[in-house]
C-alpha cells in the first residue's frame, strides 16, 4: 500500500470541475512533483491534501489512515507556499519555532529543534532578523525551516521558488533535495516549470485540465510521452503530422499518428554525414536562439520547421540562410498514436 493514496478524488467549484477523478499512490520517502500549466489543478490537490481544501468526491489516505474529512490541524502536514507566510512580527527563530510552542513542546527541546532546522536551512545568524530585513530567498528559507521543524508526516512545496532568481533557484531546488533526503520525508512539490521537475522529482506526475496524462520518472516522461500535451509540455518535442514526416523523411507513419522528435536528438552539419543512423533531410536555418550553454537553430526542411539544439560552440555556428544537413535518427522518432493524444 502506498503512503498517500488518492482514490477517485473530485474537486468542483460549482460547476468548474478542477480535479477529474484523480487516483494514484506515493511511496513514503518519495519526492513527486505535480507538473503541469496554470489552472491544471495541480495545487488544488495539494490543498486538498493538507486539510485547506474539501474534496468534492473520493477519498484521500495518509499512512493508511483515511484523512478526506479530518481537520487541517489533525494532519501533520507541513506546507511552504509561495508567498512565504511569515509572520512580519516574529524574527526567524520565532517564526521557526511557532508550531512547536502551538504543540506545547517543551521550551529546551524548542530551543534545539530551531537551532538545527536554521542550520539546515544555512540561516545561522540570521536568529534574530525580521521577514523585512531577510531576501526572498533567504524568506523562503524561513518558510521551510519553519515546516520541517515539526517533524511533519509530509511536505508539500506549493511553486515555492517561482519569485526568486534564476542562480539562487538553482540553489534552493539543490538544497530543498538535499534535506529532502536527509531527513527521509515525504515531499510533494508543485511547479510549472519542467526543467525544476527534472531537477528534483523522484517521479512526475503531469497534470492537464485536471487529469493526469502521464506519471514516470523524470526520464521517464522526458523520452516517451504518451501524448502531444506531454511532448510539447515536457522536452519541446517537434511534433510533424504523418503527412510532414512523410515528406522530409520518406517514410509512411499510419494516418491521424504524430511524430514527435526531441530538438537535441537531431544532428546537423554542413556536409551530408556518411554512414549516418537516421533519416537526412537538407534545410535552410532560419534562426538561432542562444539557451544558456544551448543554441536553439530553427531550421525549414521544405514546408517543415524543425527546432535542433546543439552545445554553444563559438567555433562551429551555422548563419542565418546557410544550407545544413539534418540527422533524424530513427529510434528518437516517436510514434504518437492518435487514440493516446491528448482529448482536452
Amino acid at each position: 500500500m502506498a503512503y498517500i493514496e488518492f482514490r477517485d478524488v473530485v474537486k468542483r467549484f460549482g460547476d468548474n470541475t478542477v480535479l477529474d477523478h484523480i487516483s494514484f499512490g506515493i511511496q513514503q520517502g518519495d519526492l513527486v512533483t505535480l507538473l503541469g500549466p496554470s489552472g491544471c489543478g495541480k495545487s488544488t490537490l495539494l490543498r486538498c491534501l493538507s486539510g485547506l481544501e474539501t474534496v468534492t468526491e473520493g477519498q484521500i489516505v495518509l499512512n493508511g489512515r483515511d484523512v478526506t474529512n479530518v481537520p487541517a490541524s489533525k494532519r501533520n502536514i507541513g506546507m511552504v507556499f509561495q508567498q512565504y507566510s511569515l509572520f512580519p512580527n516574529m524574527t526567524v527563530e520565532q517564526n521557526v519555532a511557532f508550531g512547536l510552542k502551538m504543540k506545547k513542546v517543551d521550551p529546551a527541546t524548542t530551543e534545539r529543534k530551531v537551532r538545527e532546522a536554521i542550520a539546515m536551512v544555512e540561516l545561522t545568524g540570521k536568529e534574530r532578523a525580521y521577514p523585512a530585513n531577510l531576501s526572498g530567498g533567504q524568506q523562503q528559507r524561513a518558510a521551510l525551516a519553519r515546516s520541517i521543524v515539526t517533524e511533519p508526516s509530509v511536505l508539500l512545496l506549493d511553486e515555492p521558488l517561482s519569485a526568486i532568481d534564476a542562480k539562487l533557484r538553482k540553489a534552493l531546488q539543490s538544497r530543498i533535495r538535499e534535506i529532502h533526503q536527509e531527513l527521509g520525508l515525504t515531499t510533494i512539490f508543485v511547479t510549472h516549470d519542467q526543467d525544476e521537475a527534472m531537477v528534483m522529482s523522484d517521479v512526475i506526475q503531469l497534470f492537464h485540465a485536471g487529469r493526469i496524462e502521464q506519471a514516470g520518472s523524470p526520464v521517464e516522461v522526458y523520452t516517451s510521452p504518451v501524448s502531444e500535451f506531454a511532448a510539447s509540455f515536457i522536452g519541446s518535442y517537434n511534433q510533424l503530422s504523418g503527412a510532414q514526416f512523410k515528406a522530409i523523411s520518406g517514410s509512411d507513419v499510419p494516418a491521424g499518428n504524430v511524430v514527435a522528435i526531441r530538438p537535441e536528438t537531431i544532428g546537423i552539419s554542413r556536409e551530408r554525414p556518411t554512414n549516418a543512423d537516421g533519416y537526412v533531410v537538407v534545410g535552410t536555418v532560419a534562426d538561432s536562439t542562444p539557451r544558456g550553454n544551448v543554441l536553439r537553430y530553427t531550421v525549414r526542411v521544405g514546408q517543415t520547421t524543425l527546432l535542433v539544439d546543439v552545445l554553444f560552440r563559438s567555433f562551429h555556428m551555422f548563419d542565418d540562410g546557410e544550407t545544413v544537413y539534418l540527422t533524424l535518427p530513427e529510434h528518437d522518432c516517436l510514434v504518437i498514436p492518435e487514440n493516446a493524444r491528448s482529448a482536452a
